[in-house]
């Protein structure tokens, strides 16, 4: 059929009737014309074409217009300015760009002189900058530092027997049915990271079932990932034998393997565990679930430390290797792998029951509408 269109286009070209149109012809054989290609180019060189020009000529006038306004000996506007009062829109624009420009000059210097200041050795007063977190929403359940009820109340949960060290936490790392090659790889690194981690494999037992037998041989905790179109989505962390259990959205997940010049380590080494930013009762307890996967004698010689960092009720997750450097006086931190985020969607009382099980806490959209509200 192609060889046809073909012929069929290059007897067209050689009729020399008028009033044939060739371009409807060849729209009906289903055959693109080359003129419109080369038209297509045409206009998408000239757009470009134009777009240089135009950005020359706008840096042209600004130029011109500064000179015209040094020459006279006018300066130029002051930060805050109102131009209503013009109504030519072009020269409103053109003195709104000049007092911004003068805003961004202003700032650059500003930070330079710190900088020089800060090397002459000068105190130097730095304003603390305006975040999101620090225009968090006042919560009742933020825990304030060293308070005796709250340390009493952890004494008294799940978890406190791995904290005391008269228990050694074991995982249980499952999947979905049938996963893919690529959450095996992740697991791969998973069990490298977690001491006393053992995988086994989901086939076609219900997940009640397997933290149930889980329970009876001695594990501690259960691990399930899920996937949806085989990138894992999710995994519910299932604390044996009494709960809680919490499900996580999982996302940005990036394995070791991946990571150019990644660093490795020995799985024999127990890491540092690291916790940052876990203020509210809900976040201390979810805090409390991650560390009871770890084991809390860490192996300073191996040098390899795990962080949950949370900010903005996301989890971040590293995995690090640190060396020190000139004689001790300096670290340097080398990533190992792998490294993913994760977002507490509910937590559970007990151990998980999709049908009566008893929810602590739900996350809905609907409840997080403000960006300055957080939970954990």
């Amino acid at each position: 059929l192609k060889s046809f269109q073909l012929d069929f286009y290059v007897l067209l070209c050689l009729i020399p009737e008028p009033r044939i149109n060739s371009h409807s012809l060849l729209s009906v054989v289903g055959v693109k014309s080359p003129f419109s290609v080369v038209a297509a180019m045409v206009k998408k060189s000239r757009k470009r074409e134009n777009l240089k020009l135009t950005i020359k000529q706008a840096a042209a006038n600004a130029k011109r217009t500064a000179l015209k306004r040094a020459q006279v000996g006018l300066k130029p506007p002051e930060p805050g300015t109102s131009f209503s009062h013009i109504k030519n829109p072009a020269k409103r624009s053109e003195m709104v760009h000049l007092m911004r420009t003068e805003q961004k000059r202003r700032k650059t210097k500003a930070r330079r002189d710190r900088h020089d200041a800060e090397k002459r050795g000068e105190e130097v007063e730095k304003k603390v900058p305006r975040t999101i977190e620090s225009m968090r929403e006042p919560d009742e359940t933020i825990v304030p530092p060293e308070d005796s009820e709250v340390e009493d109340d952890e004494a008294l949960d799940e978890f406190d027997s791995y904290f005391t060290g008269n228990r050694t936490p074991k995982v249980l790392v499952t999947t979905q049915k049938k996963p893919s090659k690529k959450t095996f790889d992740f697991l791969k690194e998973l069990v490298n990271v977690i001491p006393n981690t053992f995988y086994y494999p989901r086939k076609t037992f219900p997940f009640k079932t397997m933290c149930a037998a889980a329970a009876e041989r001695g594990f501690t905790d259960v691990l399930l990932f899920h996937e949806k179109k085989k990138e894992i989505q999710g995994v519910y962390i299932c604390h044996l034998p009494k709960g809680p259990t919490s499900y996580w959205r999982m996302t940005r997940l990036k394995l070791g393997q991946d990571m150019k010049g990644g660093a490795t380590c020995s799985a024999t080494h127990n890491p540092e565990l690291i916790l940052n930013n876990f203020i509210s009762r809900l976040g201390r307890r979810m805090g409390r679930q991650l560390a009871a996967l770890f084991p809390q004698k860490p192996d300073f010689e191996g040098r390899r430390s795990v962080t949950f960092h949370n900010q903005r009720d996301f989890v971040f997750f590293r995995h690090y290797r640190y060396q020190f450097k000139g004689e001790g006086t300096r670290c340097a931190l080398k990533e190992i792998g792998p490294r993913f985020t994760l977002k507490l969607r509910y937590l559970q009382h007990g151990t998980f029951d999709a049908k009566e099980g008893e929810y602590e806490f739900i996350w809905r959209p609907d409840s997080q509408v403000s960006r300055k509200r957080f939970f954990m």
